[in-house]
């Protein structure tokens, strides 16, 4: 089992792998100012690997690898994912290029949204200031230019192996039987990084 230091050093590895692969994301309209945004993305990418154990990241560095070695971005293949949801006539273009997906993958895939998507909803009833300042909810809301959370996760899901998406949902199944809600706890470490206590202390200065 990997020390907490060992632990955050991967994390960081993947954060800086990932971070390097989102700057050769070419946007339609030309670069996006996130992708100079270090900070955000260090932080968001940062709650959402703390929450995963040892051998989903481990997995999931194996992906980053993989990839690298077979001339992939999946940075890129993740945002063309979504765009089977916001924009149809440039996915049908785009998906040609992209990896095939086994029925395993999406099938898995698909157990584990239907988790988050439970997790997310608990969050935006219990919190609804902080979840009005994130992603809308459903891919039934999404536009051109506007990308749910569903769609989003699903993008990102859809580029994971099969290995790596199986050890998640069996993390996300544990989580759910211990009746933990992973999104809750993912924002937590989010507004503490922003300087807020907890969940209930940022959704009151919102409030304010």
């Amino acid at each position: 089992m990997l020390s907490e230091t060992q632990k955050e050093t991967r994390i960081q590895k993947l954060i800086e792998t990932e971070w390097e692969l989102f700057q050769h994301v070419h946007n339609e309209g030309g670069r996006a100012a996130c992708q100079d945004d270090w900070n955000t993305f260090r932080i968001m990418r940062h709650c959402q690997f703390a929450m995963w154990p040892e051998k989903v990241l481990s997995s999931y560095q194996t992906d980053l690898d993989t990839a690298k070695s077979q001339g992939r971005n999946l940075i890129t293949e993740k945002y063309a994912r979504m765009m089977a949801s916001t924009d149809p006539e440039e996915y049908r273009r785009l998906e040609p290029f992209l990896p095939a997906l086994t029925s395993q993958a999406e099938e898995i895939t698909e157990e584990i949204l239907s988790l988050l998507m439970v997790w997310l909803e608990e969050y935006a009833e219990h919190y609804p200031a902080l979840s009005a300042r994130g992603r809308r909810l459903h891919s039934s809301e999404d536009t051109k230019w506007d990308t749910s959370a569903e769609t989003y996760l699903r993008g990102e899901l859809q580029t994971y192996s099969v290995e790596t998406l199986q050890l998640y949902l069996e993390y996300l199944t544990s989580c759910a039987q211990k009746r933990v809600n992973v999104v809750e706890k993912s924002d937590t470490l989010m507004v503490q990084e922003y300087g807020y206590s907890s969940l209930e202390d940022a959704q009151a200065h919102l409030n304010l």
